[in-house]
């Protein structure tokens, strides 16, 4: 059987008369086939190339084919650590999406599209501002513009911001869960202070802090969550207005590290759904190790 689309990306199916909801009569309908994705062996090697060729002869990955949506400040398209944009859009003042100037008045976005690109310099980004300066932006805005983001079906969203404002976490839970549903994988940062919010606390995305090592590919899994992964977050160069380069401290700069590496992953192997993808992230993570015998290696 050939498969021509993904089955996340589907109409659902009515339901079947005699069968409860969400079930399928295999009786009258056979299940679909779908590939096996093999995860015993995982190695950066196998997850994006690491530093050569890999297992199947292809080159290290470079984000190509995959969709990122950047939710922001907006992003600077001109930047040159950002080299360009797919699309630029707005959440407008009565909650409609629409298009705008690829523009940031504040830089927040633009520093983190331009490490997403450092990473995966193919990737197709694409901006839509829900912030103002920054530090601010209505929930509504924030819900609107995730939601236009779903429906879109971008492969990764980058979330370098939350909510602490609890009567947004009904509506935020559901949309995070239909995304994660939809294979449209969130990836969302720790707020920077010790305090309850949102949605990197859910479940059903990738949430990111930072370690103070300078190298951009290493991360680590960390084992206390919520916040499951740990990229570099300290002192990161970043992107800034006016074409300049700066740098910068916050869990806002280590989540496009992984959101970077993510659409790697993706790029080589693209049908991976968000569990497997989080599994492979976490089987390569750089403190993950095997036992062989009595010795202990790196994955």
């Amino acid at each position: 059987m050939t498969v021509t689309q993904p089955p996340w990306r589907r109409e659902r199916r009515e339901q079947f008369p005699g069968v409860p909801a969400w079930s399928l009569a295999t009786s009258r309908l056979a299940p679909e086939e779908f590939g096996v994705i093999r995860l015993e062996e995982v190695t950066r090697e196998w997850a994006w190339g690491a530093d050569s060729a890999g297992d199947d002869g292809a080159g290290r990955a470079d984000g190509a084919g995959v969709r990122v949506c950047v939710l922001d400040t907006g992003v600077d398209a001109r930047h040159p650590r950002v080299r360009g944009l797919e699309r630029s859009l707005v959440v407008a003042e009565d909650l409609t999406v629409v298009d705008c100037d690829p523009a940031d008045p504040a830089g927040h976005g633009t520093a983190c599209a331009g490490v997403i690109r450092s990473i995966a310099p193919a990737v197709s980004l694409t901006s839509v501002r829900v912030l103002t300066d920054g530090r601010s932006g209505s929930g509504a805005a924030l819900l609107a513009g995730l939601r236009w983001a779903v429906d879109e079906g971008f492969d990764l969203v980058n979330l370098s911001l939350s909510t602490t404002r609890s009567e947004f976490l009904p509506a935020l839970h559901d949309l995070t869960d239909r995304a994660y549903f939809r294979r449209c994988l969130l990836v969302a940062s720790a707020h920077n202070m010790p305090v309850l919010s949102f949605p990197w606390t859910f479940s059903s995305v990738i949430s990111v802090a930072s370690h103070d090592e300078p190298d951009p590919m290493t991360y680590y899994y960390n084992p206390a969550p919520p916040a499951e992964f740990l990229a570099r977050g300290v002192r990161v160069p970043v992107a800034w207005p006016g074409g300049r380069e700066i740098r910068s401290t916050g869990n806002s700069f280590a989540t496009p590290h992984i959101t970077g590496i993510c659409a790697l992953i993706l790029s080589r192997h693209p049908w991976l759904t968000p569990f497997q993808l989080k599994s492979v992230l976490y089987l390569t993570a750089s403190n993950v190790v095997v036992s062989e015998g009595d010795a202990h290696v790196r994955a």
